[in-house]
């Protein structure tokens, strides 16, 4: 019998599958919409200036217009005098025992304390917050190694090449590089000799050879300098060559420690960026002249805090001065006595001058004071009948006087008013009488006036590390070159500090002794022929240096 399924079920089947079939077709339209709307989307922003931008104009470079102010202005007239400067140092081993310099509340100023002369690199230390990278031996820019790279900045004062830095950018350095705002950025830089240096106000003169005119800062007078001026600062901070940040004159006639060390470090203080790096360059007034070099900046993280120190213009142009002429030396004047800064009012009132006037700690044995018969515990009240108010202004008064000169100076001694007649010494004499080490600038064992006079150099024993670097047994180390002098002068390139001499005239130098032996034999007209090592490179070969003794 057959049997037939019911017709229920066909419709019922039907209309599954059209339910079946019109679900694919949403779930297709809708995919096709997603798709849709993603290529959409693609084409709007994917390409939209192309597709949605037809009302867009094209921007336009404007012609150019003169927006200039005070501040660029001054930042063209100065930028091209100011110099980026690097500086490599060997390392050398130090014989020299470390001092300890006074800190706040424990000064005791005098006319010529030795800790004037060797003590900024531990001031700069404190108020650079050191040295990025923290340990010794690293650099300004992090170089570290066996190498010490520093960075400074300087200024073009003269036209033949001479420029204006701080001592302690080009201190103890082997090499010094120059790099002029013209120059590339490749290489290291122009060479550079010291001229000459001063500690006191951590000033120093150095020069560049130049077949051209170079560009050059003007100077201002520092003293014309207000309080809420405004001050530009240019340099090179952190490598950045050519930074220029504005601030304003903080203070006038700012001391940052008390002691010795103030005594002439006067600065002007700013709140213009001063940076490691900026150190050397010029502080500079509305109308272009400069009337400061940055020297220090107070921090605690080796970054500005908006607490800047610059050298007065008006300082830094008298040391100038001194450091281009023929000796090359900063002379100041000394009668050789020691002073207790900060005395008490009852010190002042028991010996008997609250008005003013300097009490005599120590007398500098068989110096000018002493010879004059001035004694510890006297009172100078007066010199040349004005005033003394402290010993600030005594130092003030005596360093710019000329040795040899004479000055009446009036004290107290018991309560009783004296006079005496005081010639002026040099103190730099007067600093080494008290240290007991000869001559202050003197930084080798030993200095005579036959390798002086003839050749122009100081010259020192070579440390047993770089001796033992260079497979040499003797030998001396070149510790200066007088500029001008026949060292400087020999070809293919004169004598530079770093330099060991090995032979002269094919005569072995051992020594400081063979060298003076040899050197004394020397006369006008002879050829001299050093044969040195260049303790820079590693292949350890010798250069030929030769000239006609004049």
């Amino acid at each position: 019998m057959e049997q037939t399924q019911p017709k229920s079920n066909g419709f019922l089947d039907r209309i599954r599958n059209h339910r079946l079939s019109a679900t694919f077709l949403l779930l297709g339209v809708l995919s096709v919409g997603i798709l849709a709307g993603s290529a959409l989307t693609t084409t709007v922003h994917g390409k939209e200036q192309q597709i949605n931008s037809a009302d867009a104009a094209p921007l336009r470079i404007p012609p150019m217009t003169s927006t200039s102010n005070a501040f660029s202005t001054i930042a063209k007239q100065v930028g091209p005098a100011v110099v980026n400067i690097n500086t490599e140092s060997l390392p050398k081993q130090s014989t020299a025992p470390k001092r300890r310099t006074q800190r706040r509340g424990q000064g005791q100023g005098n006319d010529d304390d030795p800790q004037q002369q060797g003590d900024m690199q531990d001031f700069f230390n404190r108020f650079f917050g050191g040295q990025p990278g923290g340990g010794d031996g690293d650099d300004e820019d992090g170089a570290g190694g066996g190498e010490r790279r520093a960075l400074g900045s300087g200024f073009i004062v003269d036209p033949r090449g001479y420029i204006i830095t701080n001592n302690h950018v080009v201190d103890k350095a082997d090499k010094i590089y120059v790099k002029l705002s013209t120059d590339s950025d490749n290489g290291l830089g122009r060479l550079a000799r010291v001229i000459g240096t001063d500690k006191d106000t951590d000033i120093a003169v150095i020069k560049i050879d130049t077949n051209q005119t170079l560009p050059t800062v003007k100077l201002g007078n520092s003293d014309s300098a207000q309080v809420g001026d405004w001050v530009l600062a240019i340099g090179s901070p952190f490598n950045l060559s050519q930074t220029v940040t504005a601030g304003i004159v903080s203070a006038k006639n700012r001391t940052i420690e008390d002691g010795p060390q103030s005594q002439f470090q006067r600065f002007i203080q700013t709140d213009a960026s001063i940076n490691p790096g900026n150190s050397g360059g010029p502080l500079v007034d509305m109308t272009g002249a400069v009337v400061g070099v940055n020297t220090a900046i107070y921090t605690q993280s080796s970054g500005s805090v908006g607490l800047g120190f610059a050298m007065p213009s008006n300082t830094v142009i008298n040391v100038y001065n001194m450091l281009i002429a023929p000796e090359h030396k900063v002379v100041r004047g000394s009668i050789g006595i020691e002073f207790q800064t900060g005395v008490s009012s009852a010190v002042s009132r028991m010996y008997g001058f609250s008005k003013g006037g300097v009490l005599i700690n120590r007398i500098t044995p068989n110096g000018p004071a002493a010879k004059a018969g001035l004694q510890p515990q006297d009172v100078i009240v007066s010199i040349d009948d004005r005033q003394v108010k402290d010993g600030d202004d005594l130092v003030a008064d005596i360093a710019p006087r000329h040795p040899g000169s004479t000055a009446k100076i009036t004290y107290l001694r018991n309560g009783k008013q004296n006079t005496a007649t005081v010639t002026i010494g040099d103190r730099s004499k007067t600093v080494a009488a008290i240290a007991g080490n000869g001559d202050p600038d003197d930084n080798s064992p030993q200095k005579d006036d036959a390798t002086q006079g003839k050749i122009g150099i100081t010259v020192s024993a070579v440390p047993p590390a770089l001796a033992k670097a260079q497979e040499i047994s003797g030998g001396v180390l070149v510790t200066a070159v007088r500029p001008g002098s026949f060292a400087d002068d020999l070809s293919p390139r004169g004598l530079d500090k770093g330099d060991i001499i090995v032979e002269i005239n094919r005569h072995v130098v051992t020594d400081q002794a063979s060298l003076t032996s040899i050197v004394n034999g020397l006369k006008s007209g002879d050829d001299v022929v050093f044969v040195i090592r260049n303790a820079r490179a590693r292949d350890k070969s010798n250069t030929f240096l030769g000239g006609t003794l004049p």
